[in-house]
């Protein structure tokens, strides 16, 4: 069986930090590949200023372009919205029966995960592994035995930030990938409303 870990975000945009978590599920061995899930709508997020999603999910095609098995999905595309996690992860169970899925999750999103739909029955039928975020420390001892602490850095880098910076007129190139960065650029440069 395949371990894939479902690392689902709405990566508006993504950036240097996301490519580093998914990575790092893999080269600290809890997944043998990670698949990035574009979300077209996350059930506990306003959706201002999303980026379309066909958009997000080619700056995200464009990010992993050259990083081995990290690939980008939009199964979530196709299922009834809002698309709760529960509800992916027993869809990709079926649809892919040859392999075992984990969820990939922040701190932050931890924090609050009593609030997701059905939570118990992720925690009772999916690995959880759960990377570091800035101001919210985990304590290993205190998580279920199927959650896992990801040993990796913490990226103090966050998409809101990436927005705020490009609105104030600022770079955020050290962030960004550069393809995806020139991409976006572009796009901005049409659409300049979606950030302001």
């Amino acid at each position: 069986m395949i371990r894939t870990g479902i690392f689902g975000g709405s990566f508006n945009p993504i950036h240097k930090g996301h490519l580093a978590v998914a990575e790092s599920a893999i080269n600290c061995g809890l997944v043998d590949e990670t698949w990035l899930m574009v979300s077209p709508q996350n059930p506990l997020k306003v959706q201002t200023q999303l980026l379309p999603d066909s958009f997000r999910l080619k700056l995200a095609k464009l990010a992993t372009k050259t990083i081995p098995n990290v690939t980008v999905s939009d199964f979530e595309f196709h299922l009834s919205r809002p698309s709760y996690t529960i509800h992916t992860l027993n869809e990709l169970k079926k649809a892919y029966p040859e392999r075992n899925f984990s969820l990939i999750i922040g701190a932050d999103n931890w924090a609050e995960f009593q609030r997701w739909y059905h939570y118990k029955d992720i925690l009772d039928n999916y690995p959880i592994v759960v990377y570091p975020r800035d101001g919210f420390p985990i304590n290993n001892v205190d998580l279920p035995n199927n959650v896992t602490l990801l040993e990796t850095s913490l990226y103090n880098v966050s998409s809101t930030k990436i927005r705020e910076a490009i609105k104030a007129k600022k770079s955020a190139s050290r962030w960004l990938p550069e393809a995806v960065e020139k991409e976006l650029s572009a796009f901005l440069k049409q659409h300049p409303q979606i950030w302001e």
